[in-house]
């Protein structure tokens, strides 16, 4: 039996892949929900191989990689992220990683590489299936609503990521997204402490599709907007061209994001035209123009930054209440 370590601050995100697992794989599995719980195991010798996760908590992928090292940890780790930032694979094997396998992890793919970097061997492994342990971990893994819609827009944000430090030539670091289901009144209190008095521009594009509808807003710090335009190579001469920039970079950032989710739960999305919705205007402001339409609502939150710069994006995607049940079922179908 070989002893796996599987990290990954999501249940979701563990149970997929655990399923993916060859079946005649011969392991032990050893779970771990981020970077010090994965140590802690390696130092009981309870990891001869590992699938890591890179966007984690406490502590996460890089850090877990290069603790490794400097501990001098044996252990033979594949990553298994949404992050699919080139850069984000180079560095991960500048770090000791064997592989890259993006999220979800095809079985096919997982296999395939399990067997290229000879952790897996089919002909030495017994005519039994290993099915039994697998299944007694896949049942006790159990996933809510939350984790499962985290972890599908952990994998759409990878993508949005990838799009956007190509398009900026820039590393784009990725935070754990939260979800949560907000009346109008508690929307305007976190959004107003986050920003905390910050001028903003904000843009505003609706979707829909197959009984799930919602808006994504799309939050620019005003302090940030001319370091935003040089990364493009823009020189905006007034207003009305700082407003086509932030709206092509709108229709970037969430038009991959919805893709990447649209894609994993079998939906296809409808978007309309980005609109600007404020500019230069406080988040209270944006909030009491908009709190007919957000009067309770799912909120997925996601915070980009760009490494070596001063600019974060904030993006928040809000789906109406009337959408909730049909995004139940759609996560439960993904879960089979």
């Amino acid at each position: 039996m070989i002893p796996l370590v599987v990290c990954d601050d999501s249940n979701m995100a563990r149970k997929q892949l655990i399923r993916a697992l060859p079946a005649e794989w011969q392991v032990t599995i050893t779970q771990a929900t981020n970077g010090q719980e994965a140590l802690a195991a390696l130092r009981q010798g309870l990891g001869q191989v590992m699938l890591l996760d890179l966007t984690m908590p406490v502590l996460d992928g890089y850090e877990t990689l290069a603790a490794m090292r400097a501990e001098g940890l044996a252990c033979k780790v594949v990553v298994v992220s949404g992050d699919v930032q080139d850069e984000a694979v180079r560095r991960v094997k500048e770090l000791g990683a064997l592989a890259f396998i993006k999220k979800p992890a095809d079985p096919e793919i997982l296999r395939s590489t399990l067997l290229e970097l000879g952790l897996f061997d089919p002909k030495a492994a017994p005519t039994t299936p290993a099915t039994p342990a697998q299944s007694s971990v896949l049942d006790d893994l159990k996933v809510n609503f939350r984790d499962a819609l985290r972890e599908v827009t952990n994998v759409a944000m990878g993508r949005a990521a990838a799009l956007l430090a190509k398009v900026l030539g820039v590393f784009v670091q990725l935070p754990v997204p939260q979800v949560n289901i907000f009346e109008v009144s508690e929307l305007h209190m976190t959004l107003t402490d986050a920003m905390r008095g910050e001028r903003m521009s904000a843009v505003c594009q609706g979707f829909i599709g197959d009984g799930i509808a919602g808006e994504a807003l799309l939050l620019f710090h005003d302090s940030e907007v001319a370091d935003m335009a040089k990364l493009l190579g823009w020189q905006p001469k007034d207003d009305n061209e700082t407003s086509e920039m932030l709206l092509d970079m709108s229709s970037i950032i969430t038009g991959a994001c919805l893709a990447g989710i649209a894609e994993q739960i079998d939906v296809r999305f409808s978007q309309g035209h980005p609109q600007l919705l404020g500019q230069h205007a406080s988040i209270e402001r944006l909030i009491h123009l908009n709190q007919r339409r957000w009067r309770k609502t799912l909120a997925i939150e996601v915070s980009y930054s760009l490494e070596a710069h001063s600019i974060h994006f904030d993006l928040l995607l809000l789906f109406t209440e009337d959408s909730i049940k049909r995004l139940t079922h759609k996560l439960n179908y993904l879960m089979g």
